[in-house]
């Protein structure tokens, strides 16, 4: 009687079960890389509705940070610059230039700008610009170096585990006063024992509970 199936058919079920074996491994790894913030969320760059170089403004003109972000170091918000804190410079300079219309009209309307956001953390997580940047906390530890950005881009994942890997040990990110708006810091020489003693005088603990980002 001839044979039905051929003769390699015997082994299928082997080449299956190696086949699903593989799958459990690198599906989950797939999803686990490919689906994380890691990789859909670092290097967003959305387009503005006006080119604003940080690159110009901050990097080479020496704009402090808190000039267009009022609030970070009072509010939870850093808060986006009105369109008058855009007209304190640009009434003078560049009045004319053709890229800066929509800045104008939005001064002369009393319409605001509608800037995209870039670094935005879901609802059910809380985030406090102020407490992070009083204990010593940089701008750059969680945006990357600003100045040198032509076009803003969001540098760090900003994921649950990224945040706590930095509650759990903050010393690498904890800068003097005068070090929190630059935006090529680095950490010294010295900053274990200055992270030590920070830490003490200001008695910093990052929570790691549920509850300090869930609310």
């Amino acid at each position: 009687m001839a044979q039905i199936f051929p003769r390699w058919a015997n082994k299928a079920p082997a080449y299956a079960a190696g086949a699903g074996a593989l799958a459990a491994i690198v599906v989950p790894l797939f999803i686990w890389y490919y689906f994380s913030p890691k990789y859909t969320d670092v290097g967003y760059k959305p387009r503005q509705p006006v080119p604003y170089s940080h690159k110009l403004h901050v990097g080479e003109l020496g704009l402090d940070c808190r000039y267009c972000h009022a609030g970070v170091e009072v509010a939870a918000v850093a808060s986006v610059p009105p369109t008058k804190v855009c007209m304190n410079c640009h009434k003078l300079v560049k009045r004319d230039s053709e890229l800066l219309a929509p800045i104008r009209a939005s001064f002369e309307s009393g319409t605001p700008m509608r800037w995209v956001r870039i670094h935005k953390l879901p609802q059910y997580a809380y985030f406090d610009h102020s407490i992070h940047v009083r204990v010593g906390v940089g701008c750059s530890s969680c945006h990357g170096d600003i100045a040198q950005m032509e076009e803003v881009q969001q540098a760090k994942p900003l994921s649950m585990s990224w945040c706590l890997d930095c509650h759990r040990n903050p010393d690498p990110y904890l800068r003097r006063s005068d070090q929190i708006f630059v935006t090529d810091w680095q950490p010294p020489e010295d900053q274990q024992a200055f992270a030590a003693e920070v830490r003490e005088e200001m008695k910093i603990a990052p929570p790691e509970d549920c509850t300090a980002c869930h609310r």
